[in-house]
């Protein structure tokens, strides 16, 4: 079975969110970005990726059609580790991270869900099997910067089930408010998105500690700084999580060899796709490291992760992005009931976009 066509299928759909500041404090972000990949096969089978694209989208869908889909053409649809493996090499010369690494992401999905679906099984059993029907979530809010606003939504996500809450603030007001909305038996984490130089890193990290945070993500800038990353852990005492903007399963392995991380945070739309997440997750293993994959997403990498987080056993829980989008591509596919979202059950991974969402939000 041959691949015959890979396209970027861009879209732009609006969202709320019940903020003002945005999420890293760049103004008004009010479009979530998708760039879906759709792979043919000359069987007639269909595959849908997802290569990240906030902010990115252009870029990204470039990357698609003028740099992976040429050397993907023709190329056996079952050999996926193959074909990844080459691609890596083959485009490393234009940069072997970040938007090559998007962009091949979004390949490697689409083939696994190509994979599932010709083996008329979810994409879970290709990968040993669901432990669980179901998966808890936490819910992932954006930056909201007024302590009113954070309290509101932290007692709203509460209310609606989840079983923990991620910040994404920076000052200290908007933290402490948190903290007091949320019980002291339910985990708090903290994304700050590489804010602060390793001194300020370590300074921020010790006040913080009095908030009794499960973990502290990404606090040094930047992020492939390991040793620095180190030393704000062993400074603050609070478990650091990090990996949303590594790249390839060799970027983790250096950060475990480092002992930079207590949570691995790969992302199945950046990592290089589901092949790679899978190495990283045998990496973890070795190294005593929990996986908590990233995946604020709607796409098809949050089926996949959904996947992944079922067959690779442990206590990670799913990552909602506390927000409410326009439209939705899988309908209440992702929609948590009681803090939990349903691993899909049917083949691949498990849903196709709905064509009609594509329609009306394509942004070529």
């Amino acid at each position: 079975m041959k691949i015959t066509r890979v396209e970027a299928v861009p879209l732009s759909i609006p969202f709320t969110y019940g903020g003002a500041a945005n999420m890293h404090g760049r103004g008004a972000w009010r479009k979530l970005d998708f760039c879906l990949v759709r792979v043919e096969t000359d069987a007639g089978l269909v595959g849908w990726g997802d290569a990240f694209s906030y902010s990115c989208r252009r870029a990204v869908a470039a990357a698609v059609n003028d740099m992976v889909a040429p050397r993907a053409v023709g190329h056996d649809a079952a050999d996926f580790a193959g074909l990844h493996a080459r691609l890596q090499k083959e485009l490393h010369i234009w940069g072997r991270f970040g938007v090559t690494a998007f962009a091949l992401s979004g390949l490697d999905i689409a083939l696994w869900d190509i994979a599932g679906k010709v083996a008329g099984a979810p994409l879970h059993r290709l990968l040993g099997g669901a432990g669980r029907p179901s998966l808890p979530c936490y819910a992932s809010l954006l930056r909201y910067a007024e302590p009113r606003l954070v309290a509101q939504h932290c007692e709203r996500a509460l209310r609606e089930g989840f079983g923990a809450i991620k910040l994404h603030e920076v000052d200290d007001a908007p933290i402490a408010a948190a903290r007091e909305a949320v019980p002291a038996a339910v985990p708090l984490l903290l994304d700050v998105n590489c804010e602060w130089a390793p001194a300020d890193a370590i300074a921020a990290g010790q006040r913080l500690k009095r908030y009794d945070l499960a973990w502290f993500e990404e606090p040094v800038f930047p992020p492939e700084d390991f040793g620095a990353i180190r030393a704000v852990a062993e400074a603050c005492g609070i478990p650091i999580a990090a990996g949303e903007n590594w790249c390839f399963a060799t970027q983790f392995e250096q950060a475990f060899a480092a002992r930079a991380v207590a949570f691995a945070q790969p992302s199945v739309t950046k990592v290089g796709g589901i092949t790679e997440l899978l190495k990283v997750a045998a990496a973890a293993r070795t190294h005593g490291v929990r996986l908590a994959p990233h995946s604020p997403y709607f796409g098809p990498g949050a089926l996949a992760t959904l996947h992944l987080l079922a067959a690779l056993g442990g206590d990670a829980r799913f990552e909602y992005f506390y927000l409410w989008a326009e439209a939705k591509l899988f309908g209440a596919a992702l929609d948590p009931v009681a803090g939990e979202v349903a691993v899909p059950s049917t083949p691949g991974l498990g849903a196709d976009p709905d064509p009609e969402v594509i329609r009306r939000y394509r942004a070529d």
